[in-house]
């Protein structure tokens, strides 16, 4: 029997160092992730960059007149309210 316990423990031994190097290969990797995510810092540019996705001047000219119907609106059920209140008074 102790040839049996014997290679039994060895298997064991063997398992141990596997899953040592495992450990270790796995904390290298965290490590090198971890390196990876961190913000690199960048050169500043000395011209400001140009911005994408502006309004064109048609379509601030077509925003402008929906904001001007949406007032328009408002104001008048506004006014037909007050005009409400004033002949209930």
């Amino acid at each position: 029997m102790p040839t049996g316990l014997e290679s039994i423990i060895a298997q064991l031994e063997r398992q141990k160092s596997a899953v040592g190097r495992a450990l270790e290969a796995l904390r290298n990797i965290e490590v090198t992730v971890v390196a990876d995510s961190l913000p690199t810092p960048q050169k500043r540019a000395s011209a400001p960059t140009k911005r994408k996705r502006g309004i064109t001047p048609e379509g601030r000219r077509r925003l402008a007149e929906a904001m001007k119907r949406r007032w328009a609106v408002k104001r008048t059920a506004a006014q037909a309210r007050n005009r409400g209140q004033r002949k209930a008074a």
